[in-house]
């Protein structure tokens, strides 16, 4: 593996690239090597949406189209992007011949724009949403407000325009379209396309991208130290907020056994470098029970480059794919040059950060058990915002009800705990119980016995304890066998669903 350039398609140019740190982001390279200033630094972190650029590369498949999402530039390693087109806010006028895109007039007619440091962020999202819109023949679809919000997710406007923008989004559609040729782009990512492992180094930083499973665990057991990367959403910020030198990054995101998701066992088996839409867009259709921590689950850029298993490798105790997953049960699959071994969700965490993985190991997958037709199940998620926040609590709740009574209950909580961690108190103090207000009480009571959360800055304590009991009490409403309540009876935003016609 000798030292090799990175090679992207930027803007429909191929460019080549060395002498550059491999921690270098995507935002630094293109305002500072390429003189893209359209694309803003706003937050560094990736919640801002103000470096929101889109990524196209080629489907699993090389036959089929290439695929088009939205990331966040400031977080996004530059060699991650080889082999991948890379477009800025500069392209979109090239796409409409030199006027503005049908996407940059909408905003212009809407006045969409105020101070305007946030809009080509905006305009990224609004094109990504417009392209997979009118490509699958969805234009009216993708004009709903609600699917608009949920593309903008990501994206902040600090002078507080977001009706206008929204109204761009509904009016892009109505001018003659004008799409990106994806022949055209799937033929000259082909003709960048590397048969064989990329390694970049720059000043004793070296950036390996092996290209298979039995390369990435040779690694790995070569380098226990080293650090594994996928989507870079937390590592990303301990370059740019922690300052911290990476001096061996092997990345796993270009291991096709590591992206796949899978049918196993009547369940799913979710490869660990499956990006976070990929997977939760299986789950839901598995658990459609699931689709609002989906939608709540960080923002769409965050969701197109990250992982599950970076979310479940990672081991945060406000991770919040850990308490659904542990309430289904599932299992996380760990590899080694010695071997696979298979455990419990919930074994895997052992105290605050520390997980029981040995040094030459990695996730390699996530398996979900089939869904049961007794089994009910919920998620949800408490944070400041609705939308692209850090949860104050995050809880997964699961039981089977059979003629009313309790059986198989499995309860977990984020953000109670320096782990995501199952309430066996309150699982006690449910099974073989009817399922009641008596049988809610003492569940209750039970839960505060399971944890003793900590104050910080996401919430209290006290919050945190009332909160957890709280949505066991909304857990009961819209599961008791005895007049069960419809969610959009229970959640806060229940006009804005029977709005949308969201369930």
């Amino acid at each position: 593996m000798d030292s090799q350039t990175i090679r992207i398609l930027l803007n429909g140019e191929a460019v080549a690239i060395t002498g550059l740190a491999p921690t270098t982001s995507l935002l630094a390279w293109l305002r500072g090597a390429r003189g893209l200033t359209g694309t803003k630094e706003g937050c560094n972190e990736g919640d801002c949406g103000a470096c929101t650029v889109v990524v196209g590369e080629l489907a699993d498949d090389p036959a089929d189209a290439p695929r088009l999402y939205a990331v966040n530039a400031c977080i996004r390693f530059l060699p991650t992007l080889d082999g991948k087109a890379v477009f800025t806010v500069e392209h979109l006028r090239s796409l409409a011949g030199g006027a503005l895109h049908p996407v940059q007039q909408a905003m212009v007619d809407c006045h969409g724009s105020q101070c305007g440091f946030c809009t080509p962020g905006f305009a990224m999202s609004l094109w990504a949403l417009y392209e997979d819109c009118l490509t699958q023949g969805e234009a009216a679809a993708g004009a709903d407000p609600a699917r608009i919000r949920s593309a903008l997710a990501g994206n902040l406007c600090r002078c507080t325009g977001y009706r206008p923008i929204v109204e761009a989004g509904e009016r892009m559609f109505d001018a003659p379209p004008r799409l990106l040729d994806r022949k055209r782009l799937r033929a000259a990512l082909l003709a960048l396309r590397r048969d064989h492992t990329l390694a970049f180094d720059h000043e004793g930083c070296r950036f390996v991208a092996p290209r298979s499973l039995d390369e990435l665990l040779a690694l790995r057991s070569r380098h226990p130290a080293a650090t594994l990367l996928a989507g870079s959403t937390d590592v990303g910020l301990w370059v740019n907020k922690g300052l911290r030198r990476l001096d061996t990054l092997i990345h796993t995101g270009e291991v096709a056994a590591l992206r796949a998701i899978v049918p196993h066992a009547g369940g799913l088996r979710i490869g660990a470098a499956a990006s976070l839409t990929a997977a939760f867009a299986a789950i839901v259709r598995l658990y459609p029970e699931l689709a609002e921590l989906w939608e709540r689950f960080a923002s769409p850029p965050v969701r197109n480059a990250g992982t599950l298993g970076g979310n479940v490798a990672n081991g945060s105790p406000i991770g919040d794919s850990m308490p659904a997953l542990i309430a289904l049960g599932a299992r996380v699959v760990l590899a080694s040059v010695r071997g696979r071994r298979s455990l419990a969700l919930e074994d895997f965490y052992l105290d605050y950060l520390k997980k029981d993985l040995a040094a030459d190991e990695i996730v390699e997958a996530i398996e979900l058990p089939p869904p049961a037709p007794a089994r009910r199940l919920r998620s949800w998620k408490l944070a400041k915002r609705f939308d692209s926040d850090i949860s104050a609590v995050c809880a997964g709740f699961a039981l089977e009800l059979r003629a009313g009574t309790i059986h198989a209950p499995r309860i977990a909580f984020g953000g109670m705990a320096a782990t995501p961690r199952r309430a066996t108190a309150t699982e006690a103090a449910l099974a073989g119980r009817p399922w009641d207000e008596a049988t809610l009480a003492a569940a209750q009571r039970a839960l505060a016995n399971d944890f003793t959360p900590l104050d910080d800055l996401r919430a209290s304590a006290g919050y945190r304890r009332r909160a957890a009991a709280g949505l066991l009490a909304r857990f009961f409403l819209e599961t008791r066998p005895d007049a069960p309540l419809a969610a959009v009876q229970t959640r806060a935003f229940a006009a804005q669903d029977l709005a949308s016609g969201r369930p």
